[in-house]
């Protein structure tokens, strides 16, 4: 199906000019769990024509509450191999290129980042999330963030700000306060953040972090679909208006 008509309505609010300049662009997406995956859902119905997706999970039952990926009938498999397939049936000439790893210090160089023109970070690891984002801040690409998605129950209180000027969440401070005793990013970072804070009611989840034991966390925290979906498309969101703005 060509691209003008599966992408009309798009085309018609922001004109072919901007439609062009979208699928020219490549973006690689680091986690497609409870927020990564819906910020993919929303790059590719918005007309990204390049985008690689960067996950080492496979889909658990815990998931289904708020992965897109994630339904009873895809238990055990790569989300990244999940997701490609959802998105190429949304747009079948998109290209979706999916690498199920996990990126880290020892393995950033093979993820060659100076090749993207967006850089999204949505991954839980604290060490890798920092030196992530101090790598790509040293590229030419545009980077954005998500801060921590869990303990919050209100889309409304999603917001973006500056890295730094990022207030009343704690995966934010970690950050900081991980950079502070090394390496800073080079250059500024839009994150999608919230500062509601609430409290675990239920009892303790007995599961590893990253849903399957890519990583390990001191704890495991609840999360609900309307904030995960909203930082997600948020983070889509940024890409696009970015495009928009330099186009």
């Amino acid at each position: 199906m060509p691209y003008n008509e599966l992408f009309a309505r798009t085309g018609l609010l922001i004109g072919s000019a901007a439609m062009k300049q979208i699928a020219s662009k490549k973006v690689i997406l680091f986690g497609v769990g409870g927020v990564g995956s819906w910020c993919a859902e929303g790059l590719v119905r918005s007309g990204i024509m390049h985008l690689t997706l960067v996950d080492s999970d496979r889909v658990a039952t815990a998931n289904i509450n708020r992965q897109l990926p994630a339904t009873t009938t895809t238990i055990g498999e790569l989300k990244v191999e999940v997701m490609k397939k959802r998105l190429q049936e949304i747009n079948p000439d998109a290209e979706i290129s999916a690498i199920p790893e996990i990126y880290s210090a020892s393995s950033s160089e093979s993820f060659h980042l100076e090749q993207y023109d967006y850089i999204i970070d949505a991954i839980d690891s604290l060490s890798h999330k920092t030196h992530l984002l101090v790598t790509a801040s040293h590229t030419d690409a545009t980077v954005f963030s998500s801060m921590g998605a869990a303990l919050k129950l209100d889309p409304q209180q999603v917001r973006v700000a500056e890295f730094w000027k990022v207030r009343g969440c704690k995966l934010a401070s970690a950050l900081r306060q991980y950079m502070r005793k090394g390496e800073k990013p080079a250059k500024k970072i839009l994150c999608v953040y919230s500062e509601e804070l609430l409290t675990n009611k239920g009892e303790e989840v007995l599961e590893m972090a990253g849903e399957n034991s890519s990583f390990k966390k001191a704890r495991i925290n609840g999360t609900m679909v309307q904030v995960t979906a909203v930082f997600g498309f948020t983070l889509s969101g940024l890409v696009i208006q970015d495009i928009l703005n330099h186009t």
